[in-house]
């Protein structure tokens, strides 16, 4: 489930860029594509996953992982003030991800 996690995340990354840089009906479908593609995996994880712990994820993946893509493909600048967060972010998520176990299935639920 956590690798659910992660994929959307990366598409977050996607959307989040393309609500920015799109400017075409071609990359707007795509970050439309994306917005519903994360939203859609962030659903399905939180069946088997604390709602609250996979959306923490989420959103830390999400949000380093933006200012990875500025910075790489953007030519954006960092401070060290901004290098620390960032870092001080994933450890969060990590050990959010460390602290939390799957839901365990009930045989017979739901029927």
């Amino acid at each position: 489930m956590w690798l659910l996690v992660v994929i959307a995340a990366l598409f977050e990354i996607g959307w989040a860029t393309g609500l920015k840089y799109a400017n075409d009906p071609m990359t707007w479908t795509l970050t439309i594509i994306g917005i519903v593609v994360s939203f859609s995996l962030l659903i399905v994880s939180s069946v088997k996953l604390p709602t609250s712990t996979v959306y923490a994820v989420f959103v830390g993946l999400g949000t380093v992982g933006t200012v990875i893509v500025d910075v790489i493909f953007f030519g954006t600048s960092l401070n060290i003030g901004a290098i620390l967060f960032v870092a001080l972010l994933l450890v969060g998520v990590i050990g959010l991800k460390m602290v939390t176990v799957e839901k365990k299935e009930v045989k017979g639920a739901g029927k």
